[in-house]
């Protein structure tokens, strides 16, 4: 019942999570429309998450400081892979590379990366039914995003490129959460904290406010409730906590949903009508997540374990050979 009710909460976490990385993509791609660049964006992203999330961290290192340090490289790690690097990333390749690639390859790469580094780093082994779940979500990326090789070209292949990267950084992100049991919401805030203290003044030295200051004014107080509030601190703190309800191969494959929900979010908002093509496209998706998220989690066999079948064999041979 126990592990029901988790599954559950991890689904509907995982749900709020893709839904908010549709969110924040849609909208990317709209303020950029009207003028704003991936450095602005970040800065919102992370200005306003470190604001909103200081009290977090100040409680916490308050209640005890010494325990809060003695996880200072995961701290760092965790601030290294999904702090301002990533915006970057994901922004840059959002300006450069197609809408149709943007639904594939960040979610691919999260996606894949998730599961190998899962069994590369926590022992989580690569199962059939992981392998084939895996198969079925991209496929249904692919067939959603009306991918085609003719527009792998020039910029595109850069953009390409920086959206695996920054898919690889957030799966290494989930891997580090849940290899040191990271409290999520601590992790939210010590990534937002780490953010505000170094690319913050980073960006008003070099860019400064002026950019941000000409865009238009509904533009600018959507891009600061979206990207600043709701992606800023939503997104770490659910991904987080998925990976702390599921694990991060199972959590990896949650984001594959966000093209397909900020297809139906563009409707609205870019006057995108959904095709009959791309609605196929997230129901592949959608099986492809369930089937790979209800398979029973198969972790290592524990080396106790393994050790008394070898005795068990050897003793076995013995009792033939004698």
């Amino acid at each position: 019942m126990i592990a029901d009710r988790r599954l559950l909460l991890g689904v509907a976490v995982g749900l709020v999570a893709a839904s908010i990385g549709a969110l924040y993509t849609v909208f990317a791609r709209w303020g950029i429309g009207h003028g704003m660049q991936s450095t602005d964006m970040t800065f919102l992203r992370f200005a306003v998450a470190g604001v909103v999330t200081l009290p977090v961290l100040v409680r916490v290192v308050g209640l005890d400081t010494s325990a809060f340090l003695a996880k200072w490289r995961a701290w760092f790690a965790v601030s290294l892979l999904a702090g301002p690097l990533f915006g970057l990333l994901m922004f840059t390749a959002l300006q450069w590379a197609p809408a149709s690639h943007a639904a594939v390859f960040p979610f691919t790469a999260m996606s894949v990366m998730g599961t190998l580094m899962s069994a590369i780093f926590l022992g989580d082994r690569l199962t059939l039914r992981k392998i084939s779940g895996i198969a079925v979500v991209i496929a249904g990326l692919v067939i959603l995003s009306g991918l085609e090789l003719a527009s792998m070209t020039g910029k595109a292949l850069v953009g390409d490129a920086l959206f695996i990267a920054a898919g690889t950084l957030w799966a290494g992100f989930g891997i580090v959460m849940r290899k040191n049991q990271l409290n999520p919401l601590t992790a939210t805030s010590v990534i937002s904290f780490s953010a505000l203290a170094t690319y913050v003044p980073i960006y008003l030295g070099f860019v400064g406010l002026e950019r941000l200051l000409t865009t238009a004014t509904p533009v600018l107080w959507t891009e600061l409730l979206i990207q600043g509030l709701i992606a800023g601190v939503g997104t770490l703190y659910t991904y987080s906590k998925m990976v702390a309800l599921l694990g991060p191969a199972r959590a990896a494959i949650f984001p594959a949903l966000a093209p397909g929900i900020a297809a139906l979010l563009a409707w609205p908002l870019l006057d995108h009508v959904p095709t009959s093509i791309e609605l196929m496209g997230l129901f592949v998706s959608i099986v492809g997540l369930l089937w790979t998220v209800t398979g029973a989690p198969v972790g290592p066999l524990p080396v106790r374990a393994t050790m008394a079948g070898t005795s068990t064999n050897l003793l076995k041979l013995s009792e033939r050979t004698t």
